[in-house]
Formats: structure tokens, sequence, C-alpha cells
């Protein structure tokens, strides 16, 4: 099986630098543009079934891809970031860096916010049952820490050593065969390279 990782396009809060944990928001007029850019990709690679984050940029960002009746669940939500929903990155560094840090790392949680290992558990369960039917690419519109979570438990890639991966960008893991999981892609872009995403 071949995971077909999308992460949303830009969100409405994305230019503000805002964190968005499981906020609700829609794309941003680019944000849309960029979901756009790359449904000639996903055409062109095809997909044998669809699975999506329930929430709203990553919904739209699946419709405009040309997912195939994707089955929506809340086991693909980003990680809860708690009382940093909303909040500004530069805002959060300049109170507790290490914090923050910290929580790139997956090594702490924000108040209110969801356990690292906890998340990852959740979005491998979800992993796991979609290989339980077999697909040769299977297309995964997600968050980007859904993203971290998965080269994290497949590939033994810790989040402190993985960027994040540019918006409505495209990942591929093969997992099977007989061989251990595999990184096929990563964070590419139709039409560009990324190299500011926000750390």
């Amino acid at each position: 099986m071949r995971l077909l990782l999308v992460r949303h396009g830009q969100s409405e809060w994305n230019a503000s630098r805002r964190l968005q944990g499981q906020a609700d928001i829609g794309l941003s007029e680019l944000g849309k543009s960029q979901a756009d850019a790359l449904r000639s990709v996903i055409t062109g690679i095809g997909h044998c079934r669809a699975v999506s984050s329930d929430l709203r940029r990553v919904t739209e960002t699946a419709q405009r891809i040309g997912a195939e009746k994707p089955r929506f669940t809340e086991g693909l939500r980003e990680i809860d970031v708690g009382d940093w929903t909303g909040r500004p990155i530069d805002d959060i560094r300049a109170e507790d860096d290490a914090a923050y840090l910290g929580w790139r790392a997956g090594t702490f949680a924000p108040p209110g916010g969801e356990e690292w290992d906890a998340f990852a558990d959740r979005i491998c369960s979800v992993i796991e049952d979609e290989r339980q039917t077999p697909c040769q690419n299977l297309l995964v519109v997600c968050h980007g820490g859904v993203i971290r979570a998965i080269l994290q438990r497949y590939l033994g890639l810790a989040p402190a050593c993985v960027i994040p991966v540019a918006p409505a960008s495209l990942n591929a893991l093969r997992l099977g065969n007989g061989k251990p999981p595999r990184l096929e892609l990563f964070n590419y872009l139709p039409d560009s390279l990324e190299f500011g995403a926000p750390d």
C-alpha cells in the first residue's frame, strides 16, 4: 500500500501564523489555489479510496484535489493544542520558547492540549484500520502534525527531525510487501519548492 499524504492548503489563519490545532476554519484564497494546483497531480497518480480529517480546511482541500468520496473522520484531526489554539506563534515563543520547541518536538503539551503519544496512537489507529482493506494508493488528506506522526511511527523519524510540510504538499510512504516502510516522496509541490515552512 502507498499512502498519499496531502496536507491541507493554507488556512484563513496561516497568513497570521496562528496555531490552528482543532479549530474548524476554512481555506484562504491562497489555500484554495494551492489545492487546485495539486489536483492534476493527484488525478494523474490515481487512488483507490480516500480518508480525510473532518475539519473544514481539510474537507475543502479534499474536494479541490479531487478526492473520490472520502471517508471523513475525527481520528485524523490535527493535534489539540489546548489553550494555544488561535494564538500567534510569535507570541507563544516570546512567552516560552522552550515550551514551544518542546511542543514541536513532541515532548510538551500546552495546557489543555493533547499529548504527542496519544495523538500518534489516534492517527495510526486510522491508518491501520485502512490497511485492513487492500488498496494500492490510499489518499490521506490531513494536517501537518498528522504527517509528522505517521513519519515517526512508521519510519522512526522524531518530530524534532522533520520540518513542517508545506500547505497542499504531497508526501508518500510505501507500506508492506514484506519490506520496511519507506519514504517515497516528501514535501512535493507541483510548481515550486518550499523552504520557508514555519518552524
